[in-house]
């Protein structure tokens, strides 16, 4: 998997899915300052890539036993009916929230009950998107214990919250791959790693002086 974690973080750069930005960070939704802005949504305008991505996923898959793919809205969605194509298993996606009409549904797609569920999402940050569709799925009878991701940022928030949930996740790459090939293919300079390195132990509390 490093050799996929080393090419996925190089690619997520070339198509500038991801932009980092130390010196001039981006503010998130929560307000949190960032040195790094991730939009994965970018990669499906690259069908190369996002066929190494389904196919990365299912080698993830080789040793797992299940019954349905998942994908978590909004951008596990398309990623999710990827892997579900190239595993040939049944689709299904979940909802942020239930819809406000018809006949409210969160779950998207027939899922049994006791039918083992891969969830399948774009980026895993807090964790706390992914684990909402996690319990949906629990909520209306599955069972699902797996996430996949194509990128994390590596949060000790995220990993606590997966554990409480019972709950494991595998990404394809992730923050601290991602610093190492933004160097080596000269996107960064030396300087500015240590800037990026302690906003992922603080982000909440980080600045850049």
């Amino acid at each position: 998997m490093e050799e996929v974690a080393k090419h996925v973080a190089q690619k997520l750069l070339q198509i500038n899915a991801i932009k980092l930005s130390p010196q001039k960070p981006f503010t998130w939704a929560s307000g949190i300052l960032s040195p790094i802005y991730c939009d994965n949504r970018l990669t499906l305008n690259f069908p190369k890539f996002r066929t190494y991505i389904a196919n990365a996923f299912k080698e993830v898959l080789n040793d797992y036993s299940y019954d349905k793919i998942a994908g978590i809205a909004t951008a596990g969605i398309p990623h999710g009916a990827l892997l579900a194509d190239k595993v040939e298993k049944p689709y299904l996606y979940v909802r942020s929230k239930a819809k406000g009409h018809g006949r409210q549904n969160m779950i998207e797609g027939i899922l049994n009950e006791n039918e083992r569920i891969i969830m399948v999402e774009d980026l895993i940050s807090t964790g706390m998107s992914s684990l909402k569709a996690v319990d949906a799925i629990r909520e209306g009878g599955g069972e699902t214990d797996l996430v996949l991701s194509i990128f994390n940022y590596g949060f000790s928030a995220a990993k606590e919250a997966f554990e409480a949930k019972n709950c494991n996740f595998v990404s394809l790459s992730n923050y601290d791959i991602l610093l190492e090939e933004a160097v080596k293919i000269g996107y960064l300079k030396d300087s500015d790693l240590d800037l990026l390195k302690r906003w992922k132990t603080d982000p909440k509390n980080w600045n850049i002086n």
